[in-house]
């Protein structure tokens, strides 16, 4: 059986073709997509757990490649076993609360597609994503089957124009090999991909009467993705669709930039951002950004080590305000960047629907609270939001015509913030927002019936 994969920054979801319409493959319950997380009581389990999961066809060699990891795996799993604690990993929203219920206990990971295309990873790092992308991998496709009482076995799978990374193409292949390296290992034999945005194109396109330029906007968790399409009623049953794809553009610019930007602005004061040192001097913003890039390996490397422990330390010493830098201490002590960033994201939903929010921040210091407006949010996110009015123009200018109608999805489409700024760069093109997570699921089930039928 074919599925469309929606493998997201933000959420996964998949969906199948029934009666020829996309089916969203309610994963959880009522719930059709599940948070792109993990959460394992020990990093060195990850790899053991995954072993557990595979394919007997694929277990023979992944026991030969992953052999010091195991051995590992194997130490971690006594340590767990004598203090009485389950090795299971978990996902989703599971996965979250445990992490917040004790930030500095076992291994979190948010969004690990933001990585896959990251320079300068080591050979180890990369199979250790791989590991962690095939878990979350075969957690939805064995939630996929139990509600289909049908083994999947082939998939197309979203994926943006480009995936972070400084290397272009470079960057994309190894991102590419990552998924498809994970997606068969977990028992998926035939694997293809479609850019994300125009699968969302796809879905678009069943609605329309005529034929229709329409520039498709994507903002999903991690990139922005900008596709010009030429879009009719009479190509949808085309099986190659090269030639009426216009233009193409992209960035690593996307939802957990708004996330973070925002805690930037409306959380990190209160931690002694824009305060000032004895001398009078600025207070350094470094250790402030570091805090907060959970997508970004190095960064987060360098905010927890000893050393910048160290630094910290003299920092609160030099502020004028030693106790407010001791919040941003608190932050590395307890682990607690993915906690703010997931406050600024609550914060940022919460603003779609009320000008203003009060974040809880007593984790870090009793009766530490932070105000955020719709204001902020503008603030915080006008540089993101000038990155993606680029890639519009680009593909406009790729395309070299107008289009007819902007048709927006992703998550972050749901910001009253972010439809008032795309409105403003063609205030004479009509906007279309789609469902905000469906819309690339649906078009990905689409495009698989095309290609495997």
């Amino acid at each position: 059986m074919m599925i469309g994969f929606d493998y997201g920054t933000s959420n996964c979801g998949v969906a199948t073709m029934r009666n020829g319409q996309p089916y969203i493959i309610p994963l959880l319950g009522d719930e059709s997509y599940i948070a792109s997380n993990l959460y394992a009581p020990s990093r060195d389990v990850i790899t053991h757990w995954l072993a557990q999961q595979l394919p007997a066809t694929q277990q023979t060699a992944f026991l030969t490649e992953r052999k010091n990891q195991l051995q590992k795996g194997q130490s971690a799993l006594r340590e767990l076993k004598f203090d009485g604690i389950s090795s299971d990993l978990l996902f989703g929203k599971t996965a979250l609360e445990q992490y917040l219920e004790d930030p500095e206990e076992g291994y979190y990971i948010k969004s690990p597609k933001s990585f896959l295309g990251a320079g300068g990873l080591a050979p180890a790092q990369i199979q250790f994503f791989e590991d962690i992308v095939a878990c979350m991998m075969s957690n939805v496709k064995n939630l996929t089957e139990q509600v289909l009482q049908k083994e999947v076995t082939q998939t197309v799978i979203g994926r943006p124009i480009n995936f972070q990374g400084l290397h272009g193409e470079e960057s994309n292949r190894q991102a590419i090999a990552v998924l498809t390296n994970a997606a068969k290992r977990i028992g998926f034999k035939d694997v293809e991909f479609q850019y994300e945005p125009v699968a969302a194109g796809f879905e678009f396109e069943s609605s329309l009467t005529k034929e229709t330029r329409v520039l498709v906007v994507d903002i999903g968790g991690g990139t922005s993705d900008c596709s010009m399409l030429l879009m009719s009623p009479n190509f949808t049953d085309n099986d190659n669709r090269n030639d009426h794809l216009l233009a193409h553009a992209g960035l690593r610019v996307a939802g957990n930039d708004f996330d973070i930007q925002l805690a930037l602005q409306g959380i990190m004061p209160s931690l002694g951002m824009n305060s000032l040192l004895k001398t009078g001097k600025p207070m350094p913003t470094s250790s402030f950004y570091q805090a907060l890039a959970i997508n970004n390996i190095n960064e987060q490397t360098e905010f927890y080590s000893a050393k910048n422990r160290r630094d910290l330390l003299q920092l609160s010493r030099d502020a004028k305000e030693t106790a407010i830098i001791e919040r941003l201490v608190a932050v590395h002590d307890h682990k607690l960047s993915y906690q703010l960033v997931n406050a600024a994201e609550q914060a940022k939903i919460a603003l779609s629907e009320q000008n203003k929010q009060i974040i809880d921040l007593t984790d870090i210091s009793d009766s530490l609270y932070a105000d955020v407006t719709k204001d902020t949010l503008r603030t915080a996110n006008k540089r993101t939001l000038e990155s993606i009015a680029d890639i519009m123009k680009s593909a406009v200018e790729q395309a070299q015509c107008q289009p007819e109608v902007i048709f927006v999805t992703g998550g972050t489409a749901k910001s009253p913030v972010l439809s008032e700024f795309l409105q403003q760069q063609m205030p004479n093109v009509p906007i279309v927002v789609g469902d905000h997570f469906g819309s690339v699921t649906a078009g990905l089930a689409r495009w698989a019936e095309k290609i495997y039928k």
